[in-house]
């Protein structure tokens, strides 16, 4: 039986406030860029030295659960380093890269987008290009660099509300027909 206990938690967590988030990086691994969208409060950025506890704290106010992709392993271990939050005892975690393996897809975000058909502006970027668009930014002030890599940040977070609506109907339905069968 394929059990899908994060389908569950966030089916029985319907009320709860979730924040879906993914940071960039660059090469020295600090957080670049923090997106972060509410359905209360909308998308926000948090870029380069706006970067704080107090930012990231004001940012998930309120917040129960965040939904991530890789999170668990990435975002949220590096995010806590930098600002000293302890995210992954504070909040519950929804990492869509744990819901899509337990209903037996695997492959990173741009993947499962592929995968299912989630558009993006982006396609063909990856964490490398992110990477070097910040370095691009940081050493030579090319605005047009930090605009595409805002654009990358942006279209992770608002497909991860779209990944989870799809992962979380997968598991729903894999345990329907497992109870009916």
């Amino acid at each position: 039986m394929v059990s899908s206990t994060g389908a569950r938690e966030a089916r029985n967590e319907a009320e709860t406030v979730k924040a879906y988030l993914d940071i960039e990086t660059c090469v020295g691994g600090q957080v670049t860029v923090v997106g972060i969208y509410r359905e209360d409060r909308g998308f926000r950025q948090l870029v380069g030295g706006e970067i704080t506890d107090v930012a990231v704290w004001e940012a998930l106010e309120g917040v129960d659960t965040l939904c991530t992709y890789n999170g668990d392993r990435f975002d949220l271990p590096i995010l806590e380093r930098q600002t000293r939050l302890d995210l992954r005892s504070r909040f519950r975690s929804l990492d869509l890269l744990r819901e899509c393996r337990r209903v037996g897809l695997k492959g990173g975000l741009k993947r499962m987008e592929e995968r299912f058909g989630i558009a993006r502006a982006t396609r063909g970027m990856n964490g490398w290009d992110a990477l070097y668009l910040w370095a691009r930014y940081e050493t030579q002030g090319d605005h047009d660099a930090l605009r595409l890599l805002l654009e990358y940040n942006r279209e992770d977070v608002m497909n991860l509300v779209q990944l989870e609506r799809i992962v979380v109907g997968v598991g729903l339905e894999m345990e329907s027909r497992q109870g009916q069968g």
